[in-house]
């Protein structure tokens, strides 16, 4: 294949103007010049989401069957990087036979606070954790050629105003949680490309930041992809190529290209500035050539499902098993309730909703197990929070007749979405209410949990067994079964902690902040991070997960007493399985400093493994990581503290079972920054105005005023203006039939989509037939510049 280089002297100007954005909504521009074809980008990451036929403006419309996979937030609960390199096979093998080139994902933001609306899609609250979960899963994708694209990069940790808020985070929040992720997956994994994000951080939008795109992200972790635009989240596109950023998604019949050429004559841009973006696009494309000049068989579609079960049985979390309720046997009378039965919730909504090849359900699954032993009552209403008292009432007389009652509950579609957050963290009023009300009549209960995010558990003392089946794809029926049953002995282990209550949560008190801004006042006190140094009772902590078996840990040891910066840690221990079952147990590695002197969280997640055991057996397990990996973010770079630290060993971040000291030295510099500095931090677990400022080291900057109009206005922003209103109009009109039909997510999305998007989206989501121009004039008129509007509107 020709190189790059020798293809872009080929270039005219507009030849390679037209390179730097998408032909349409998905793909790339053929470049003749070079015999390159164009190459399909297309969403993930649980599934590939190809649109069939001709795409629609908002990339909605129906798509391709393919393999539904466990969302990122039940994958991750498998802590099984083998697994997830695995995935990454799959997908990549449906994406060669749909030749598609680069697949959406992963999706890493940290889950900074549970109400997220589209943390189902992200993999945890910790950055070790998400960082390799990311590169296993791109790995496997890469290894057949097909690209991945990490996102969001950075600081994407809610929906409420994605397109225009900014995230104001302190220097070592934002380098020791909310990027580290991105570096573990770009150092290990190297990916085709990143997207930037919608939102600005500190001020700045992602796509228009030199900091994050060139400094950080190509000159200290060795990226060489390309860099990708979240769709339609280019606004100047001048300003992004000058920062690092290439691909503008999705095509727009080049709306922004006179603007670039402007900036050229003037010296604004530069030629060299150009080619370079140029030559990471054309790279981009170079390397996905080989996959499309090749025919590709299609893959096994039975295959690829019953591996999509193999996933969820590793992910499943069994969160409590009192008086040993499971594995149930099938001589037992079971009364299955819940909708959700029949009718599974097993992916998130959005941009990375799949059209799965099959569906299997709970209902069918138990009735092959326990035929006439199994009675069934819906509960409630799928389409109603409200307690429908006729469903109530016979479901409850279901359970009298059964030994043993399995409820499926959680959350419909409508509770969590992309495109908007939640607004509490409970289930709806009639799951609960099944719950509570089935436990005044029987005693053996086991719940079974379908929600993409944490959920409160008032009823919890009420039943005997938990377990969490998250978002499971579409072999959900299946697994839960295996699972249910004992086929497949539970392993998994939340990602995520599930908190008594949003309360607990410190990011709750400026979630999710004003519309264009969020302060992440927090600080470090994320997650585990946060309920564990302050000692804050929790439902179920992170990394918690039973099993059908036990095991006990014993002789923990360091292959030396005393480490250099530059050094490796080897941290040994004995793991025997004491039960009866063969079974896997997560090991996780979490490291304490002693006497710090800077505010740092009470232990982090450092290392971990999956590890295999037959009944009765004992293996000695071996987890490493680096001294330099105990960082922390200062003065611009990460240093090492010397002194002693305590290595934890243990089966979550709560049930800690081994530990041992260490001591490192370094000769790196480290300024004191203890707790006591900061006076409000300890009472209610966020930094006070004045203690945020001074982690920042500058005031807080105000938000940006919502007059006067821009072309980053929003449309609920202008829709009291008399033009506002009737642009609003017109958009709600036209959007309208997107959201027809039953699908309450869908209809959620986007009416948050439609009053939180700028108005220079319009121009992008057009294709091009609304001119920037246009745009511009419209936001004259609503500024009552009237002549100036008028001549913008005329020259179109």
């Amino acid at each position: 294949m020709e190189q790059a280089e020798k293809i872009i002297e080929r270039l005219d100007l507009d030849e390679k103007i037209n390179i730097l954005s998408g032909k349409n909504f998905w793909q790339l521009h053929d470049v003749p010049k070079g015999n390159l074809k164009s190459i399909m980008l297309t969403d993930g990451p649980n599934g590939l989401r190809k649109q069939e036929d001709s795409a629609d403006n908002l990339g909605l419309n129906n798509s391709v069957k393919a393999t539904c996979f466990p969302t990122a937030s039940c994958m991750a609960s498998s802590w099984d990087e083998e697994l997830i390199y695995e995935v990454g096979e799959h997908l990549a093998n449906e994406c060669l036979t749909e030749r598609v080139s680069v697949l959406l994902g992963p999706g890493i933001n940290l889950k900074r606070n549970p109400l997220c609306g589209r943390n189902f899609e992200y993999y945890s609250e910790d950055p070790l954790l998400s960082g390799k979960m990311a590169k296993s899963w791109i790995n496997g994708l890469q290894s057949k050629q097909i690209g991945a694209s990490l996102k969001h990069f950075a600081a994407n940790n809610q929906e409420y105003y994605r397109m225009v808020s900014d995230s104001i985070i302190d220097e070592r929040t934002l380098h020791e949680l909310y990027l580290k992720g991105f570096e573990i997956a770009v150092k290990e994994s190297k990916p085709w490309t990143v997207m930037s994000s919608y939102n600005y951080v500190n001020g700045v939008r992602t796509g228009e930041s030199k900091e994050l795109l060139t400094d950080i992200l190509r000159n200290e972790w060795g990226f060489d992809g390309a860099v990708v635009s979240d769709w339609t989240a280019v606004d100047n596109k001048v300003a992004s190529i000058k920062a690092g950023l290439d691909l503008e998604m999705p095509g727009n019949n080049g709306l922004f290209n006179q603007e670039v050429k402007r900036a050229l004559k003037s010296g604004e841009l530069t030629v060299e500035e150009l080619d370079k973006a140029v030559l990471n696009v054309l790279n981009l494309i170079i390397k996905a050539q080989n996959n499309l000049e090749k025919e590709h068989n299609s893959y096994d579609k039975e295959a690829h499902h019953k591996f999509a079960k193999k996933v969820a049985t590793e992910s499943v979390v069994l969160l409590k098993n009192e008086n040993s309720i499971l594995p149930l046997t099938t001589d037992k009378k079971v009364a299955l309730i819940g909708e959700f039965a029949k009718k599974p919730r097993f992916q998130g909504s959005g941009s990375s909703q799949i059209n799965p090849t099959k569906l299997s359900n709970a209902y069918d699954e138990f009735k092959k197990k326990l035929g006439d032993n199994l009675l069934f009552a819906s509960g409630y209403d799928l389409k109603k929070d409200e307690i429908e008292e006729s469903l109530l009432k016979e479901a409850c007389e279901i359970a009298s007749k059964a030994d043993i009652a399995v409820l499926m509950v959680g959350l419909p579609d409508s509770y969590e979405s992309e495109g908007f957050d939640r607004k509490h963290i409970d289930m709806p009023q009639s799951h609960n209410a099944l719950i509570t009300e089935i436990s005044k009549i029987q005693k053996n209960i086991i719940v079974v949990l379908s929600n993409g995010a944490p959920v409160t558990m008032p009823w919890e003392n009420d039943v005997d067994g938990i377990v969490e089946l998250y978002l499971a794809g579409q072999a959900s029926g299946e697994a839960i079964t295996e699972i249910i049953f004992g086929d497949v002995n539970p392993s998994g282990k939340l990602a995520e902690t599930f908190p008594l209550s949003l309360e607990t949560v410190p990011s709750t008190h400026f979630f999710p902040g004003e519309p264009r801004q969020v302060q992440y006042r927090e600080g470090l006190y994320i997650g585990y991070r946060a309920h564990d140094s302050f000692n804050t009772e929790v439902l179920f902590p992170f990394g918690h997960g039973l099993s059908y078996t036990n095991f006990e840990y014993s002789d923990i040891k360091t292959d030396k007493l005393k480490y250099t910066k530059d050094d490796l840690i080897e941290v040994y221990f004995n793991l025997k399985n004491t039960g009866d079952r063969d079974g896997k147990e997560i090991c996780q590695l979490y490291v304490e400093k002693v006497d710090s002197k800077v505010y740092r969280p009470k232990k982090e997640l450092k290392a971990f493994s999956k590890v295999e055991l037959k009944s009765g057996e004992t293996k000695q397990v071996m987890l490493s990581f680096k001294a330099s990996d105990l960082f922390v973010f200062q003065n611009g770079k990460f240093k090492v503290e010397s002194g002693k630290y305590t290595i934890h060993v243990g089966a979550s971040s709560r049930d800690i079972r081994l530990s041992s000291e260490l001591v490192i030295d370094t000769d790196d510099i480290i300024y004191d920054d203890k707790l006591d500095k900061y006076k409000n931090i300890t009472s209610n677990y966020i930094f006070t105005e004045k203690d945020f400022e001074n982690l920042l080291g500058r005031p807080i900057p105000k938000p940006v005023e919502s007059k006067p109009y821009t072309r980053n206005s929003t449309l609920g922003e202008i829709k009291d203006n008399f033009i506002g209103k009737r642009i609003l109009s017109a958009v709600e009109k036209q959007i309208s039939t997107l959201a027809s039909g039953d699908d309450n997510a869908m209809s959620n999305m986007i009416d948050a989509m439609i009053y939180q998007m700028p108005l220079r989206t319009l121009a992008s989501f057009s294709g091009g037939a609304i001119s920037i121009n246009r745009i511009d004039g419209l936001v004259d008129l609503m500024n009552k510049k009237y002549f100036s509007g008028i001549a913008k509107l005329i020259k179109g």
